[in-house]
């Protein structure tokens, strides 16, 4: 997740395993009702006549490389483009189970332990620690006296209890988790800060977590969610062990020391009454806010986009379909979203989608204060997720914003990533 410019070198994207393909030199001899290929499952499909045979795959064992890239178009505040790079590991075993996003300076990694029956001992690692600056926007422009360089870094530990439920599959579960959290807070000067812009002091955090995630949705070849749904919400208080006013020196703000982060979401794909499996509705609704209006840009929600979600935590993840890997900064925001999903061959995919969003999003004031303003957008995106050789495949995209995104300009961008399993 990149600076304005890198706000996504990860992206909790939904990493697409995939099997390989065999051609098999008899014709294809069509069932009556079509049925689209399933993740994990063998099978058969039909490609000019011919039988392809997709064998049965270990969804409990899997790891991914994602490399790819954005263009910007118009540029957002100074930032052209995005490259991408991220893996993915999933390991479930017996006892134990693995969940890993790795980026280098953002990573979200997860390792459960069974205890007893469906009791688990959970660990979470998580830091967004970019190396850059990074600027918050006016009207499309980078306000310069804006620009910090701060992130963090946190380790939670706590129980959790873990139910299977159908269609029982590796990601099908309903988590409970209650974690304590202790993290560390840095911020720092550049040489565009506002002389009189007040940086809060680097300073240790500590905080609790309520997580709760269901995921019933059953996958396609490409691991994009089919039919199903999947609703989830957490509950974050977090602390700052040594804190000060914000804002500048003429114009300070109030020291928000603690907070408490209230955020859900709800996830569902289905089929068109009287269409084949061919054609899907996928629909999506999230929401969050900070109790008491206790935000600030260093606590804010990160909203952001990139390729359809598929995977269960990129779910969780508040996904704007006018986005193209970067962040927006918000308090408070609410965003519904409809798509429609044509699988034009068996292993290729259409998504048209649209969506609207309602935040107090992030503004830059030219002293280098940062203000959350009640804004509005509509978006729309359209992609193409395809198979290719090698137990790989490609997402290519197209997102459009009408005024979020830029802060109160419309634009739009293209990317591109390839998805290789190993």
């Amino acid at each position: 997740m990149p600076v304005p410019a890198a706000t996504l070198l990860v992206a909790l994207l939904g990493l697409a395993p995939l099997r390989s393909l065999a051609a098999e030199p008899a014709p294809f001899e069509p069932s009556p009702v079509y049925h689209t290929p399933l993740a994990g499952e063998a099978g058969s499909a039909n490609f000019h006549g011919y039988a392809v045979t997709l064998p049965a795959t270990d969804r409990a064992h899997q790891s991914a490389l994602t490399l790819g890239g954005t263009l910007l178009l118009p540029r957002q505040g100074r930032t052209t483009g995005v490259p991408i790079a991220a893996g993915y590991f999933r390991q479930y075993w017996q006892d134990s189970r693995t969940r890993d996003v790795v980026s280098i300076f953002v990573n979200d990694l997860e390792y459960d332990r069974t205890i007893l029956g469906p009791v688990e001992w959970v660990g979470r690692l998580e830091n967004y620690t970019l190396p850059g600056t990074q600027a918050e926007l006016a009207q499309n422009r980078e306000v310069t006296a804006t620009t910090v360089t701060y992130g963090s870094a946190s380790l939670a530990l706590g129980p959790g209890l873990r139910f299977p439920v159908a269609p029982f599959e590796v990601d099908n579960d309903l988590k409970l988790q209650l974690l304590g959290d202790l993290g560390y807070f840095y911020a720092a000067r550049s040489h565009e800060t506002g002389p009189d812009l007040l940086l809060p002091p680097n300073t240790l955090t500590y905080g609790a977590r309520l997580r709760v995630r269901y995921d019933a949705l059953r996958r396609n070849l490409l691991e994009l969610p089919h039919h199903g749904f999947a609703a989830g919400g957490d509950a974050e208080y977090r602390a700052r062990g040594n804190w000060q006013e914000l804002g500048t020196r003429q114009s300070p703000e109030p020291a928000n020391r603690d907070y408490l982060l209230l955020s859900g979401y709800l996830f569902a794909a289905g089929g068109i009454p009287g269409l084949s499996e061919r054609n899907r509705l996928v629909m999506s609704v999230y929401g969050g806010t900070t109790y008491h209006g206790r935000g600030d840009r260093f606590d804010a929600f990160r909203l952001n986009g990139g390729p359809s979600s598929g995977e269960t935590e990129d779910i969780a993840r508040p996904h704007y379909t006018g986005m193209v890997y970067d962040d927006v900064l918000a308090t408070n925001y609410a965003m519904i979203s409809a798509g429609y999903r044509r699988e034009l061959c068996f292993f290729i995919y259409l998504t048209l989608a649209g969506g609207y969003l309602w935040a107090d999003r992030a503004s830059a004031l030219e002293d280098g204060r940062v203000e959350f303003r009640e804004t509005t957008s509509l978006s729309g995106t359209a992609s193409l997720d395809f198979a290719f050789f090698g137990n790989s495949s490609f997402n290519v995209g197209y997102a459009w914003d009408s005024r979020v995104v830029r802060n109160g300009r419309s634009g739009g961008g293209v990317s591109f990533t390839w998805n290789k399993l190993f």
